[in-house]
């Protein structure tokens, strides 16, 4: 991953702080991150879910918003619109300088400002909220009574996450007339929404309402257990590696063959973790504690997996070709590392040597010969073919 510092005008024509984070290797497409109210684009969850994508082949731009973080301005004199209208001018600097973002990700009044902004970008393919409020007119309860003293002196100072803001009645005014649920009705993109059952400050009822507006394509991800700002790092983890399978799925194109094509690489969020591209899949593997983060299969778990997939494709295949009266299948496998004495067998006669135990269970009003053929078809089985047979593993750099 490689990060640079960048700075664009806003809309009141102050500078805006940014910072762009690449992939080590081929951009796939290049994403922007509005981050939470009266937060930064340094804030905890903007950081982790930023880089991580990055391994994604994915380059996202996450900018400060007028008058918070290091970006020029006063806080005070912004609304909702100016914040969209940041967004936009961020997305006309990725355009002329890198790329056109085609995905949009906003958290908390983030997500309502990419999706108010997505209209606005005509290369974007996905959107996607992370506890975002379905109206931004939502924000007006976090400031406690101040609404009141707001309406009546224009303006006062609000203590929100320790900090002290200056909130105007021009803010107030903006929100109240945002059109927002006709946007969504509207947005022309995969809309992605991804919201805590227990949020503390935007209740998930909010993203029913996003949901149900949208057309689709559109999904759903429940963040059970995460906080409204995501300070875990295993749900911004989680956040990230869901985004990236999805963005792959809807916002990268490529007219390259992925058939046959595995591609590792380190992702970055523990010792040994790795995400595994498998033409538009994307998937992790890992060790398990205390090696690894056991954050998914072992590099033995998913050779068990090859085998035992294909193992029961080509059972199904059979069967249906030969018309037998096969249910269901299911294979067990496990692997082990035995004396070669132990094996009667193997050519193999000292040291140690692989084993897969694999059993099948087959269902269906079979007879004991139709089984028994099955059985020797099991072993036919491509991925059973190569593992029995020499294999030229020839390695490039």
């Amino acid at each position: 991953m490689r990060s640079k510092k960048v700075e664009f005008t806003g809309s009141h024509g102050e500078t805006l702080a940014a910072r762009l984070e690449l992939p080590e290797g081929d951009i796939r497409t290049y994403a922007l991150f509005a981050h939470c109210f009266t937060c930064g684009k340094d804030v905890v969850a903007a950081t982790r879910i930023s880089r991580a994508l990055t391994e994604y082949g994915i380059a996202v731009l996450r900018f400060d918003f007028t008058g918070l973080g290091g970006s020029g301005g006063d806080f005070g004199n912004t609304t909702f619109t100016s914040n969209v209208q940041d967004l936009v001018l961020a997305a006309d600097h990725l355009r002329t300088g890198s790329g056109a973002p085609t995905v949009l990700i906003g958290h908390s009044l983030g997500g309502a400002a990419v999706l108010a902004a997505a209209r606005l970008v005509p290369e974007v393919r996905a959107v996607a909220t992370i506890g975002a409020p379905a109206d931004p007119a939502h924000v007006r309860h976090l400031l406690g009574e101040s609404p009141a003293e707001i309406e009546r002196t224009g303006q006062a100072d609000v203590v929100l996450a320790g900090r002290t803001f200056c909130i105007r009645k021009q803010f107030l005014d903006d929100i109240a007339e945002q059109p927002q649920a006709e946007r969504i009705s509207e947005l022309d993109a995969a809309l992605l929404v991804m919201h805590s059952p227990t949020d503390e400050y935007v209740d998930i009822t909010n993203a029913r309402r996003i949901f149900e507006a949208a057309r689709h394509p559109k999904s759903f991800v429940a963040l059970d257990g995460a906080n409204h700002l995501l300070t875990r790092r295993e749900d911004a983890d989680y956040v990230a590696h869901m985004l990236g399978a999805w963005v792959t799925r809807y916002a990268v194109k490529t007219d390259e063959p992925t058939e046959g094509t595995v591609v590792v690489s380190e992702n970055g969020d523990g010792p040994l973790e790795q995400r595994v591209t498998v033409g538009e899949h994307v998937f992790v593997a890992d060790e398990p504690v205390p090696v690894g983060n056991d954050s998914g299969p072992t590099p033995y778990d998913l050779l068990l997996a090859a085998l035992g997939a294909c193992t029961s494709m080509t059972i199904r295949m059979y069967a249906e070709r030969k018309q037998l009266p096969l249910k269901h299948v299911s294979v067990h496998l496990h692997h082990s590392r035995i004396h070669a004495e132990d094996c009667a067998g193997c050519e193999t006669r000292t040291g140690m040597l692989d084993r897969i135990d694999r059993t099948i269970h087959l269902v269906g009003d079979l007879t004991g010969r139709q089984r028994q053929r099955l059985l020797e078809i099991a072993d036919k089985c491509p991925v059973h073919r190569t593992l029995h047979s020499e294999i030229d593993i020839r390695t490039t750099d």
